[in-house]
């Protein structure tokens, strides 16, 4: 089955009319997008959007063979004319199966939001899902006999859509993840590119015509990931990003609770309102437990509270006692945990501050904390596939 993309863009396409924001600005030529429109073996067509015919023959392909046009969203704004030769466009109700003259089967799956989704099987068996813009399916609860080899749909705007496929098993670990309905609110392409790979997912160009069912290469995802970056840079929110399309996450907090501390109390809340329900929350400081362990992927927020306990324990602030048995001690806790990192087979995003390039800490006890955490980031950096610098939200890759 052939899939070509004449659009990937949301419906009022990338750049929006008139839209002085920093995205559109910057989303010109080829970072252009129309809006998502797929043309299925030239004979299907799914979202009719304006200019189809003109956008089918830059990519190559003809609409004259288009036996049935589906549409996925209420489509505003002006009447769409419909190009001469295609059959009238509409919406099948939920759970309704057509079988085209063509061979192919479309079955209308059901959203938790306005719009739906259309499943579409080739005479030859191979399966794509296509989700409607800021729509994901509802009513998952049963495991799928056979995950779906392309799933295209909104991964930026709708990323627990791809977690709810997975928890079912829709998704294997052969299906192509397409991003599509791209809005001014994804980043720009670089790195648009490196948060859907993070999800298994990618986005190509207006155009571009994929084989649906063909042999493919799973895709490339970072197992072991290390976010650093200073104070409120962002560097939660992106470890949070980078496992939101999966169905079970443990996120492991090791700062613990602070009786009678308001403004602690306020970010912890902060951050579980952010964190996706199914998400299971663990507190404690028993890492190398953790890593060493099968189980859904990990968040560890974060190594510096992780060491601010690890030298509570060996009573590091005192110089006496680090003197005689507290670098030691230490430095055996760090090896244990930079020991499971390398070793662990669970995907793993831990987050850690950069705490080198401010002022010297006036206190030996401070300068103590600051050089130990810097030898413990390049100890993780080092087993981890890819590191990123958050600054001022935006993230730099270091590796990978």
């Amino acid at each position: 089955m052939e899939l070509t993309l004449l659009g990937t863009g949301a419906p009022d396409g990338l750049p929006r009319p008139d839209c002085p924001c920093a995205a559109c600005a910057l989303a010109r030529g080829a970072g252009s997008r129309a809006a998502t429109a797929l043309l299925v073996d030239d004979a299907l067509l799914l979202d009719l959007t304006p200019g189809a015919v003109f956008a089918a023959a830059r990519a190559g392909r003809s609409l004259t063979g288009v036996r049935q046009v589906l549409l996925t969203h209420p489509h505003d704004g002006p009447a769409v004319e419909l190009p001469a030769g295609l059959p009238p466009a509409g919406r099948v109700p939920d759970g309704r199966v057509l079988t085209l003259i063509s061979g192919h089967r479309v079955r209308a799956v059901p959203m938790d939001a306005p719009g739906t989704g259309y499943e579409v099987t080739s005479p030859e068996g191979a399966r794509l899902l296509y989700l409607p813009p800021g729509g994901a399916p509802a009513g998952l609860t049963d495991p799928v006999a056979q995950p779906y080899d392309l799933v295209a749909g909104d991964v930026v705007g709708r990323p627990d859509a791809l977690a709810r496929l997975r928890s079912v098993e829709a998704i294997g670990p052969a299906t192509e993840l397409i991003a599509v309905h791209l809005d001014h609110d994804a980043p720009p392409a670089s790195e648009l590119a490196r948060r859907l790979a993070a999800a298994g997912a990618r986005a190509v160009p207006d155009g571009t015509t994929l084989t649906v069912g063909g042999f493919r290469t799973p895709a490339a995802v970072p197992r072991r990931t290390l976010v650093t970056g200073g104070a409120r840079s962002g560097k939660s929110v992106e470890a949070e990003r980078r496992l939101e399309t999966y169905p079970e996450v443990v996120y492991v907090a090791t700062g613990g609770t602070r009786d009678g501390d308001a403004d602690w109390a306020a970010r912890v809340g902060l951050h579980r309102e952010r964190r996706p329900a199914a998400w299971r929350t663990e507190e404690t400081c028993e890492l190398a437990e953790l890593l060493s362990s099968d189980g859904p992927p990990l968040l560890i927020d974060c190594l510096s509270l992780w060491l601010t306990d690890a030298m509570d324990r060996v009573d590091a602030w005192d110089d006496a006692a680090w003197a005689e048995s507290g670098e030691r001690a230490l430095r055996a806790r760090t090896e244990e945990l930079v020991a499971a990192v390398r070793g662990t087979r669970r995907t793993v995003v831990l987050v850690t501050n950069e705490t080198g390039s401010g002022v010297v800490p006036a206190t030996a006890a401070g300068r103590r904390f600051r050089d130990e955490l810097g030898r413990l980031n390049a100890a993780v950096a080092e087993e981890c596939e890819q590191v990123l610098l958050v600054v001022a939200g935006q993230a730099l890759a270091l590796r990978g």
